[in-house]
């Protein structure tokens, strides 16, 4: 098991941020390359044990949220699916990973800001935990950054 983590101060308040990210459908609002998603089952975006189902850059994603605590500010979500590494140069790829992932804020009171902390445990082939970790520790700030650009906006965007 290794994992990717990074934290980050957002310029806006706890609450405007929680009330982005509650939503587990929400991920077009807020995810740049994220352009569908979709809840089974007729449950709620907040509802654990609701999966989404959504289009990631053209591939289709299936995650089940597992925890979601409006007094923590923190979700928890897993794919439902080992997630196969991205085809790059044509060399041999890493197996596919089992994750999951922990999105937490945290109030920061000088200034009305926000600390986000985004985490994902990765379940690896040993020998490829580094291209895993390297891969989502570079994923993760960028989805942060959509995050903040959406915020900078005043409204999520639409899809």
């Amino acid at each position: 098991m290794t994992q990717a983590y990074y934290s980050a101060v957002l310029d806006h308040p706890l609450d405007q941020v929680w009330s982005l990210i509650r939503d587990f459908n929400n991920y077009p609002a807020y995810i740049d390359g994220v352009s569908e998603s979709v809840i089974e089952d007729d449950k709620r975006g907040d509802e654990v044990g609701a999966i989404r189902r959504f289009c990631y850059l053209g591939s289709w994603i299936r995650q089940r949220l597992i925890d979601h605590s409006d007094r923590e500010h923190s979700l928890t979500y897993a794919g439902l699916e080992a997630l196969p590494y991205p085809q790059d140069d044509g060399g041999q790829s890493p197996a596919p990973t089992r994750y999951q992932g922990t999105m937490r804020l945290r109030p920061i009171i000088a200034g009305d800001r926000t600390l986000i902390e985004w985490s994902v445990a990765l379940e690896t082939e040993p020998a490829d935990a580094d291209c895993w970790q390297a891969l989502f520790a570079s994923w993760i700030p960028n989805w942060t950054d959509s995050l903040a650009r959406t915020l900078a906006r005043g409204r999520p965007r639409s899809s």
